[in-house]
């Protein structure tokens, strides 16, 4: 029964393509907006995380839309906004490296996810937003981030991608659907439909693009984990494709009994809001105001929803202080955020081209795909592949689960792609030079022989040069900030746009913090009332 399942499934997605194509407008799918938000590290000339305040030349974290920080002061958060290109995209990326870059000085941004050497969590500094109420309490609940899964994992760097099919795609696709549904309500309703096949197929993207099999070993210092030795100052898994996206990274524990529904909007608002409302006993004996210092914003099993650690978001841009699961009820579901991408330290802005075009085709497929709801028992088993492609992807023979049974991961991954190729070509259409369908063989190419994977090249580089995993980083970085800091004639009209930009932040910030009126408290009491 489940193999004639997935076969109906398989039958149900050919028809939907053959639909499209046969539509006399599959161009629809083309000119979704992407966008992309890569974290990286500040650290010395020597590799260590730089103790130094956000550099005042790239504005305030607060209020600059495109240069911010995430967990620490040092990780430096970089936010494009939306093209309906990839190579818009990179290339808005790449100018604002460069604008980074020559307002760090000596410091340098780490190349990879895993973060560098570091003695203990106080190697690690809280982002600082400043004396307003929100930047108050962009700290406040930092600090309970640090407080309930400790600084090391917050170091963690990644790459997350925003994408939104085009607007005028979604009353055409209702057609195709044959759905009487029109509007946000349909529109909520097919992300969520992609959301479910991200659960189902997104270990792919761990495989194809994890690139973090290795760490320093003050990593684990102090955790009950051990790991192979690749070397005096490197641990490994064999086989792992990225321990960022395992149970060594942000896959923690202590959010391993949380389940969020992505079967509807209403279930995934109904799952997140009780979290935030409902008191969790260990993090109530952390307590949260004591002697003046905010430990956390509150007791909950979430802070904000935007703790919870999921590979892929439904998202909605919010007004000012509006929670995210309001945003959501307020209008819909605006674009998803996959957050599974790892930081290529082959790639100077972390990504490329392949990937965010791959990334596109993938998605569209989740759409496409049949989606039924998820089963509370699977949850597990979705996550369970996620772990085992993270922690085991390029083991010889390794096996995931699929409706209820045993499947060789790499003759998935191969129907996978197979299934893509169609959507390639549609995305290719007016373009001789196929760029989707490029994309989409470079990683075939990846499922036909697990060494090309980047995850392997890692551990490659590593072999062949008999670097530790600080040094191969730290040679990266340095690399990386050489071609920014080279490359000639700068993008002039983008970055007086950066500095301009920067320079209101900062005004903008000085705004916000002379028109307080309310306490602290009693902001966070508004911010938190249903």
């Amino acid at each position: 029964m489940p193999a004639l399942m997935s076969a109906a499934i398989d039958r149900k997605f050919e028809q939907t393509l053959a639909a499209l194509i046969n539509s006399g407008e599959p161009q629809i799918i083309q000119g979704g907006r992407k966008g992309v938000e890569k974290e990286s590290l500040r650290v010395t000339p020597g590799g260590r995380i730089a103790q130094t305040p956000h550099p005042a030349a790239l504005g305030s974290a607060l209020t600059n839309d495109n240069i911010t920080t995430d967990f620490s002061e040092a990780l430096i958060e970089l936010v494009s906004p939306t093209f309906k290109t990839s190579w818009e995209l990179l290339q808005y990326l790449l100018d604002l490296h460069q604008f980074v870059y020559q307002h760090m000085g000596d410091e340098l941004l780490w190349a990879t996810s895993m973060p560098s050497r570091i003695d203990s969590d106080a190697d690690i500094p809280i982002a600082q937003f400043g004396r307003s109420n929100i930047g108050r309490m962009k700290t406040a609940y930092r600090s309970g981030l640090a407080n309930r899964y400790g600084r090391m994992m917050q170091a963690i760097s990644g790459v997350h991608y925003n994408y939104s099919f085009p607007v005028n795609m979604w009353d055409p696709w209702a057609d195709l659907m044959q759905s009487r549904e029109r509007g946000q309500h349909f529109i909520s309703d097919r992300y969520f439909h992609l959301l479910r096949n991200y659960r189902r197929h997104g270990w792919l993207v761990l495989y194809l693009f994890g690139v973090s099999p290795v760490v320093c070993n003050s990593f684990l210092r102090g955790r009950n984990v051990t790991l192979p030795r690749l070397s005096n100052d490197t641990s490994y898994e064999p086989y792992a494709t990225s321990l960022r996206m395992s149970d060594l990274g942000y896959r923690n524990r202590n959010q391993a009994g949380l389940s969020v529904s992505v079967n509807s909007l209403d279930e995934y608002v109904r799952d997140l809001s009780r979290a935030v409302t409902t008191v969790h006993p260990p993090y109530e004996q952390l307590g949260v105001e004591v002697g003046g210092e905010w430990r956390q914003l509150n007791a909950n099993i979430l802070q904000i929803e935007n703790e919870y650690y999921s590979f892929i978001r439904p998202k909605r841009v919010a007004r000012s202080g509006e929670r995210p699961t309001k945003a959501l009820l307020r209008a819909g579901v605006e674009y998803v955020e996959v957050r599974a991408l790892d930081v290529s330290a082959f790639d100077p802005v972390g990504v490329n081209q392949n990937k965010l075009r791959f990334l596109e085709v993938f998605l569209t497929m989740c759409l496409m795909k049949d989606s039924p709801p998820i089963a509370t028992w699977e949850h597990e088993v979705l996550d369970a592949n996620h772990l085992t492609v993270a922690r085991r992807g390029r083991e010889p023979g390794l096996t995931l689960q699929r409706d209820g049974r045993a499947v060789p991961m790499n003759t998935w991954a191969r129907e996978l792609i197979d299934s893509m190729q169609g959507i390639a070509e549609i995305f290719d259409q007016g373009d001789r030079v196929r760029p989707y369908q490029a994309a989409l063989a470079v990683q075939a190419a990846k499922v036909q022989d697990v060494d090309r994977t980047p995850s392997a090249r890692m551990l490659r580089e590593l072999e062949s040069t008999g670097e530790s995993f600080f040094d191969l980083a730290l040679r990266m970085s340095r690399l990386h900030k050489e071609y920014f800091l080279a490359l000639y004639p700068p993008n002039v009209e983008r970055q007086t746009e950066f500095k301009a930009a920067a320079d209101e932040s900062l005004r903008a910030q000085a705004a916000i913090e002379a028109a307080d009126r309310l306490s602290f408290e009693q902001y966070l009491a508004d911010y938190s009332a249903p």
